[in-house]
């Protein structure tokens, strides 16, 4: 493990430096709350690719970027007197004692609590709290806090959690499985019918089964999509592969060939 060089305290001046009106950085000071989200979202989604392939090193420097992010936002949150990185840390500190109560006993960060808890039993405090939460904020409603630009994988899955939460579920995997069926069946009725409205509205739904079949094997739907892509940008860079070797392009092959071709790839 490398010796640690700088501090935090050091991170927070290289912000303030970059951000200096005068002698800052030129982009940096053209940046705003809304302008450095996509980086900031870009920045999550490499370190869990790099989490993913088990690169430890690269998790690290991931790590600093997505620091960096909460490091921006501070600061520019501090020039405009809305919070500081200080509060930030504060906040959470406090989310985190309130949210642990099996952890840390009378709210104290040394307080030690002496009966052990099952998994389960600190998932329902966890959302007992979170319960607590949306209601100070006068937000009653089971769904009221799933943010709306989560990606929509995640999104539909938090969105069938929630309101599984409250009794709206399936028992088991049987249901959400026969719900595709159902929904497979609609589809082909809306394509049957050519208006494209109905196609993408059927299509939705039979997307969002999909989520929720996902959800009942605990399984997360975006990492499973997520590897299911790569599997199939490996076998098809394989299929490229194979065709060069013999002087074609896959453009040029029948569709026979192309599954021929797949077919060897799926079995190497």
């Amino acid at each position: 493990m490398n010796q640690s060089k700088y501090t935090v305290a050091e991170l927070l001046r290289v912000m303030q430096r970059l951000r200096d009106p005068v002698s800052g950085c030129p982009w940096d000071i053209a940046q705003d709350f809304d302008s450095i989200v996509p980086s900031t979202l870009e920045e999550c989604y490499e370190l869990a690719e790099a989490i993913e392939q088990g690169d430890f090193p690269h998790v690290a420097e991931e790590l600093g970027d997505v620091l960096f992010q909460v490091i921006f936002y501070a600061q520019m949150g501090s020039e405009q007197g809305l919070f500081s990185f200080d509060s930030v840390v504060s906040t959470l500190v406090e989310k985190l004692l309130r949210r642990h109560p099996h952890v840390f006993a009378n709210g104290e960060i040394e307080g030690v609590v002496a009966d052990s808890r099952s998994i389960e039993d600190v998932q329902n405090s966890w959302e007992d709290s979170k319960r607590q939460e949306r209601a100070s904020r006068q937000q009653m409603g089971a769904l009221a806090d799933v943010p709306v630009l989560l990606p929509a994988l995640p999104r539909a899955q938090k969105l069938q959690k929630r309101a599984a939460q409250v009794g709206f579920d399936w028992p088991d995997h049987e249901g959400p499985l026969a719900k595709l069926t159902e929904e497979i069946a609609e589809l082909r009725e809306a394509l049957i019918s050519g208006d494209q409205a109905h196609i993408k509205e059927e299509l939705g739904d039979l997307i969002f089964s999909c989520v929720n079949l996902a959800r009942h094997l605990d399984l997360d739907a975006e990492e499973t999509l997520r590897r299911a892509s790569g599997k199939f940008e490996n076998r098809f860079t394989r299929m490229e592969g194979l065709a060069q070797e013999r002087g074609d392009s896959l453009a040029e092959l029948s569709d026979q060939e192309l599954d021929l071709l797949w077919n060897r790839c799926k079995e190497s």
